[in-house]
């Protein structure tokens, strides 16, 4: 074993404490504490907010081409939102592209709005008092799929080709600490502080996980998407900063998406 893989493997057994010791016991408590304040807080999910007034960007007409989205086909055929994420990312003829539903987003707004590329991918990620078109747009459509099965197909070549970059980035690992998607999300019974670690190779945690993005994070008042998840985790590894819609982050997504395949989509969901 490399010693930074040594000294990772060691920070995450002091994080995640062994599963049979006081300590775990302590923090299964507080996990089903923080499950109880979810459930208390779903009736009332503050993402509707999102979801509305990206119901509202769909509409509208924007852009230099003063058109709306609502031509835009998200994979099931122009304009059909219902179901859409859970077959995304998909690859597109008309873009010969595999796009995730950010990326397709953009490509309907350059298309059928006439935004530059480089407007349409600017500020992706809203914040505190900065509102952006992306993040409520992304929450209504996913909110679209609510209750539906995932059911990414992955099978064009373009997108098996996704599938298998996307599986490369999840188990590679680098930076100054030697770290992979894996190191936290590859095996049972991991956990950082408070937080349960999903196993994203096991079939249910993938599905679990997966299918609560979009979600609503509590402790930032905000709506995130999957590319920011993806953004923040690579910046938690000190890789370098992973570019919104790139081929590298659609890629990783369509590794994710399709092992959740069967899973009900719960989005957005609501996140610590």
């Amino acid at each position: 074993m490399r010693p930074n893989r040594t000294i990772a493997a060691a920070l995450l057994l002091a994080a995640g404490l062994g599963a049979g010791s006081p300590g775990a016991q302590e923090k299964s408590k507080a996990i089903q504490e923080i499950e109880k304040y979810r459930a208390a807080l779903g009736d009332d999910n503050p993402a509707e907010l999102w979801e509305s007034r990206g119901e509202d960007l769909w509409k509208a007409k924007r852009g230099p081409k003063n058109a709306s989205l609502e031509a835009c086909d998200l994979g099931l055929g122009p304009g059909v939102v219902k179901g859409a994420y859970t077959v995304l990312p998909k690859y597109f003829e008309d873009s010969g592209k595999v796009e995730d539903l950010e990326s397709r987003l953009v490509t309907c707004m350059v298309t059928l709005q006439g935004f530059t590329p480089e407007q349409a991918k600017k500020d992706p990620f809203g914040g505190p008092g900065k509102k952006v078109p992306m993040d409520a747009l992304v929450a209504y459509v996913a909110a679209q799929s609510r209750g539906m099965k995932m059911n990414v197909a992955g099978t064009h070549p373009k997108e098996v080709e996704a599938y298998e970059m996307g599986r490369k980035i999840f188990f590679y690992h680098g930076g100054p600490h030697d770290f992979a998607c894996e190191t936290c999300h590859g095996a049972d019974d991991k956990r950082i502080r408070l937080q349960d670690l999903p196993n994203l190779t096991k079939t249910s945690d993938a599905q679990r996980a997966y299918t609560t993005w979009p979600a609503y994070r509590v402790s930032q008042g905000e709506v995130r998407s999957m590319q920011w998840r993806l953004n923040d985790c690579f910046r938690q590894q000190r890789f370098p900063e992973l570019e919104f819609a790139s081929p590298a982050s659609i890629a990783l997504t369509m590794f994710l998406a399709k092992n959740a395949n069967g899973g009900v989509m719960n989005a957005p969901a609501i996140k610590r």
